[in-house]
């Protein structure tokens, strides 16, 4: 029993598993262990075809840079399980400290015991790596995540960037970023609207202008209304505070 247990604080999986793989190994400890990492590997693999849909973001801050890593499960239950979250905490950690490739390579070694324990597939998701010389980062409920990098301006701010594009999703950081083609699709889809008002024709370009721009507008992260402030878009709140934006990540589970 003491062995079972000891094996058990090891590993974490069930003391019936413990307790076959001791007799499997005649009481070798060691043999133990690598019975139970073998099986571990071999359920992984049965469960690396079942959908992975949930899952967990972590962002990890290491002075000017930031890591944001995405670990996906089947279920929202196992995305909040103890042990699954301190997966994700420890990939992102070895992420910081030894680089995404080392980390993509050793993850499979690392998730096998936590699937065999857990019960579901377990797949390490995006890695993404920002740096500059004013970043910010929101994490929403675990599920959707946004870094941004700015000039001008302090953490404050780059956090409430951050967080205005968790919530509002935008496509486009500025209008000239806009694909023409897009923008095309879009004068076609309120064409139609715009023709049945009956206006002047000079005053269906201006409609139709304004219906396109309007469109847009939600979708372009600096002509977006600041959450905070309405009467603010994040482009004049950025002015005001004398900084720009870099660059910016959204990321979320679904």
């Amino acid at each position: 029993m003491d062995q079972i247990k000891e094996l058990r604080d090891k590993t974490g999986v069930s003391i019936m598993q413990c307790k076959k793989a001791l007799e499997e190994t005649g009481g070798d400890m060691e043999k133990a262990l690598m019975v139970l990492k073998k099986k571990s590997g071999e359920i992984a693999a049965k469960k690396s075809d079942r959908e992975a849909s949930e899952g967990l973001i972590v962002i990890k801050r290491n002075g000017n840079k930031a890591l944001v890593l995405e670990l996906n499960c089947e279920t929202d239950f196992v995305a909040k399980n103890s042990d699954f979250v301190a997966l994700a905490e420890a990939l992102a950690d070895k992420a910081v400290a030894e680089g995404v490739e080392k980390t993509q390579a050793a993850a499979p070694d690392l998730i096998s015991p936590v699937v065999q324990k857990l019960g579901e597939n377990i797949r390490l998701g995006r890695i993404l790596e920002m740096s500059g010389d004013v970043i910010g980062s929101y994490i929403h409920d675990g599920k959707i995540a946004a870094v941004v990098t700015l000039t001008g301006g302090d953490e404050a701010l780059a956090k409430d960037v951050a967080m205005q594009v968790t919530a509002m999703r935008p496509e486009y950081l500025k209008k000239e970023d806009i694909p023409a083609n897009m923008v095309a699709k879009a004068k076609e889809l309120f064409t139609a609207e715009v023709e049945a008002s009956g206006k002047p024709e000079e005053i269906k370009s201006k409609i139709l202008e304004g219906k396109v721009a309007a469109y847009f507008k939600d979708l372009t992260l600096l002509d977006q209304d600041f959450f905070k402030n309405p009467e603010l878009t994040i482009a004049k709140l950025l002015t005001q505070k004398g900084a720009q934006i870099v660059n910016y990540n959204r990321i979320s589970v679904k």
